[in-house]
């Protein structure tokens, strides 16, 4: 069996264990942009993940397991960064219209060579500080991208009034849920089971407070 052989049904288990049903021509450009970071990586350094196959859970199947929470037509993935979650979603999701934001210069080049290569017409590139942005998103998404209360700050201008921030984090964000501001509410912190990654993950969820009734609790 080929690499790539080995990689697609690693790639086709993992989606039938998150329960996500690939469109057509979903898992062979999955596939394509997991060549394309292994060839930029060498150059670009855009992670610290170096091997295909750890790439497949660490990168694919982490930012496509918060599919379940990805409401709207629209999303902006702030600190894109090698395009995670936001290339995965883009390409489960190809009439949704997607912002990749990253100030990076060499990573924002990276995002627009792969947009054009996996011909993802529903993705644009914003080489961008956060703060700069301009935009409203029915849902805005950031991975491995500083605080909560930091990127709400930084970023609330781009979420729609009755919109939602998925914000991916390791560890249940203890420290951090005190320090959301005042007009966010958490509206839930749920645990995700990534196939083939053993370790913690979450996606807290955050609407605008006037738009949300205050859960009692979100005790894990």
């Amino acid at each position: 069996m080929s690499d790539r052989a080995a990689l697609r049904q690693r790639l086709v288990a993992g989606l039938a264990e998150l329960a996500l049903e690939p469109p057509p021509g979903a898992i062979e450009c999955l596939l394509d942009y997991v060549d394309l970071l292994v060839q930029w990586n060498r150059a670009y350094n855009l992670t610290a993940v170096r091997e295909p196959g750890d790439m497949l859970s660490r990168h694919l199947l982490d930012s496509l397991s918060i599919t379940p929470w990805v409401r709207g037509s629209s999303l902006a993935d702030l600190g894109s960064g090698a395009g995670l979650p936001g290339i995965p979603l883009a390409i489960f999701a190809p009439r949704r219209r997607i912002l990749l934001v990253d100030s990076n210069g060499k990573k924002a080049r990276f995002l627009r060579e792969a947009v054009r290569q996996l011909g993802l017409t529903n993705v644009e590139v914003a080489e961008s500080r956060v703060e700069d942005v301009r935009g409203m998103f029915d849902c805005v998404t950031a991975r491995a991208f500083t605080s909560l209360a930091d990127m709400l700050d930084r970023g609330a201008q781009l979420l729609a009034a009755d919109g939602r921030w998925l914000a991916l984090k390791g560890r249940f964000p203890h420290d951090e849920l005190a320090d959301v501001p005042a007009a966010f509410v958490v509206e839930s912190v749920d645990a995700i089971a990534v196939p083939g990654l053993d370790a913690e993950r979450h996606v807290v969820v955050i609407r605008h407070a006037d738009n949300l009734a205050i859960r009692e609790s979100i005790a894990p």
